[in-house]
């Protein structure tokens, strides 16, 4: 999985360079943050809907395809940022040893 991510991270990398006539990636990033976070939220909407909408029909295609989404114009905000993927891989990676109750815990003492 991190293979593609950082793929990912790459092609959204040029394409942030790229004109913003021809690529989608280059208009959220000329558009700004506040688009790029209105994108986010909208998607993070949408992926709720869709999976409450799965759990009654059993169908889990469309919260898939909405995750898709999130988590894509969710790497398009990192890298508006300046962080690429691998920096959500390491966090995640520095949590996989703690249960969800220290990890809580640790943001809520450090922060």
């Amino acid at each position: 999985m991190s293979e593609v991510l950082t793929e990912l991270g790459a092609i959204l990398e040029q394409r942030r360079q790229a004109d913003a006539d021809s690529s989608y990636v280059a208009s959220l990033h000329a558009k700004g943050l506040n688009k790029i976070l209105e994108k986010v939220g909208e998607e993070a909407t949408e992926t709720i809907i869709a999976a409450k909408d799965a759990q009654h029909s059993s169908d889990n295609s469309e919260v898939i395809y909405e995750t898709a989404d999130l988590w894509f114009h969710s790497l398009v905000m990192l890298s508006h940022l300046g962080e690429p993927p691998q920096a959500v891989l390491d966090e995640l990676a520095r949590r996989f040893g703690m249960s969800g109750l220290e990890e809580k815990a640790a943001r809520q003492h450090n922060g």
